[in-house]
């Protein structure tokens, strides 16, 4: 469910690079629409999905109360966009464990939570120019890993992308590539234990690391701050490492 994995180099550029960008999490609807239509550019470009009159892709995941659409915003220029799901017993219905329910469902009738990150893409004009984007994209499903203290984190991509997730962020394939509905290219299941992972990763990519401050400025909602909502029962204490 990803369009933007043309990096072929680890990310060496360090935390500095994240002064150069914002994630915007997608409240209005102008918001939305600019990153339905950035998914449209995107898979198009990349012949994963046929034209369509609206120029827009949107599913029913996008407003469900356990996902956020973020926007990235490169230099004040929408860049990418993700969406971070998060499957719990609670809110059982994300992407993945609709697609994958075989294989996740058991999980989380074991009372597992999953980040499920889906709908990756990237402006296809700047993703050659600005090479370390689909990492300060990906960043997001860390900081929900830590916010909601995740105990799987799920990659759902194409069969081509299976290495760089293996590579850089230590997933393990748990289900070969499957139809998904709107996409021409089958999606296959990855996913990492994170409790077991989490260190290794953040010592390697120091950049991802988000103080609870971040995190609860990012998966908080402009409605929950209006009514001082409380933080999720799983949210973890303050996850900081060197």
């Amino acid at each position: 469910m990803s369009s933007a994995h043309q990096v072929n180099r680890p990310f060496g550029l360090g935390i500095e690079l994240l002064n150069r960008i914002d994630y915007r999490l997608a409240e209005t609807e102008a918001d939305k629409d600019a990153i339905y239509r950035l998914r449209y550019r995107a898979y198009l470009n990349e012949a994963a999905i046929e034209p369509n009159p609206d120029q827009r892709v949107a599913d029913r995941f996008d407003e469900l109360p356990n996902s956020w659409v973020f926007g990235v915003y490169f230099e004040g220029v929408l860049a990418s966009s993700i969406r971070i799901s998060v499957a719990s017993p609670e809110h059982p219905d994300t992407p993945s464990a609709a697609v994958f329910a075989d294989v996740l469902q058991p999980l989380l009738a074991q009372g597992k939570v999953m980040i499920d990150p889906t709908r990756f893409v990237a402006d296809p004009d700047r993703a050659e120019r600005f090479p370390e984007l689909p990492y300060v994209t990906l960043r997001l499903a860390y900081v929900a890993t830590s916010y909601f203290n995740a105990d799987v984190g799920l990659a759902a991509v194409r069969a081509e992308h299976q290495a760089f997730y293996r590579r850089f962020f230590m997933h393990r394939l748990w289900s070969p590539p499957r139809p998904f509905a709107g996409l021409l290219k089958p999606i296959c299941l990855m996913a990492v234990d994170e409790p077991a992972v989490r260190d290794k990763v953040y010592e390697r990519y120091p950049y991802l690391v988000s103080s609870a401050a971040e995190q609860r400025m990012l998966f908080t909602r402009s409605t929950e701050r209006e009514h001082h909502a409380a933080p999720p029962d799983r949210v973890a204490s303050p996850c900081l490492h060197p």
